[in-house]
């Protein structure tokens, strides 16, 4: 975990600004992807339709985890601060007020295809974990396995 001052470093230095075009690049991998299966992703650009409505028509929360195949776990995200000196957390992840109902997660060779219900009943079985910026839980793969609703492999 890092500490409050790592992750004001991190900011100061342009790594949160690098990690969203990181995550823009794989919205769009995913995008591509399920374009691939017949799902046609279309998303807002605008912070108003994102906040008001999601990410994208579909009602997707995508997400990437870079380091799940490490860890053996899928950080499910609740909770996120754009900077770690914020005072509180705002709603992300699968805790989101907006059309969201699947959450897809993984990296740029699998992705986990999960609903979002489903992932908030579970968020109370499983060890909780905060940053500075982030709240969440951790999803073992073997779990992450057996709930998923569809897993794409070499995508």
């Amino acid at each position: 975990m890092q500490s409050k001052d790592e992750s004001r470093s991190l900011y100061n230095n342009g790594h949160y600004q690098d990690m969203l075009e990181v995550g823009m690049k794989f919205q769009d991998h995913v995008a591509r992807t399920l374009y691939k299966y017949g799902i046609v992703v279309v998303g807002y650009t605008s912070r108003l339709y994102q906040e008001k409505h999601g990410e994208n028509m579909l009602g997707a929360e995508i997400k990437r985890d870079g380091k799940f195949r490490e860890t053996g776990n899928l950080y499910i995200e609740l909770a996120e601060k754009s900077h770690p000196d914020n005072a509180s957390f705002v709603s992300s992840g699968i805790s989101r007020k907006d059309n969201s109902w699947l959450y897809v997660i993984g990296d740029e060779k699998t992705l986990y295809i999960f609903s979002i219900k489903y992932l908030q009943k579970l968020s109370s079985r499983y060890r909780f974990v905060e940053t500075p910026t982030s709240r969440g839980f951790l999803l073992p793969l073997a779990e992450a396995e057996k709930y998923c609703l569809r897993k794409l492999e070499d995508v």
